[in-house]
Formats: structure tokens, sequence, C-alpha cells
């Protein structure tokens, strides 16, 4: 979570701000898992694709 900060441009990070994130952007990747895989099993299929994942990441960023 440091990097991803730094690549930012954050000269320095906490930890609180580190674990925060790390804590938010797994809450919204298993959103974006259990969307992709709704989808998946609506196309008939058992296996999530990359496709299912962009879809899904739409639906649940976008609203």
């Amino acid at each position: 979570m440091h990097r991803l900060l730094k690549k930012a441009g954050a000269e320095r990070v906490s930890e609180t701000a580190a674990e925060e994130l790390r804590r938010i952007l797994e809450e919204v990747a298993l959103r974006i898992g259990r969307e992709a895989c709704i989808l998946a099993g609506h196309a008939g299929r058992k296996t999530v694709r990359a496709e299912d994942i962009r879809l899904a990441t739409k639906r649940v960023v976008m609203g």
C-alpha cells in the first residue's frame, strides 16, 4: 500500500493510511468479485473471465 500511495505522489505515508487503503481496496475487490461471479453464472459459466471482471468493475465503481 505504501508503494501505491507513493506512486500516486505521496511523499510520506502513515501506517493508518496504508491500512485504511488496504481495507477499502479489499472491500471493493470483494464487491467486484461477487458481481463477476453473478455475471459468469448468468452466462452459464462457472469460470470467471477477464471480461466479467471488467464489466463488474464498471457496475460497482460507476454505480
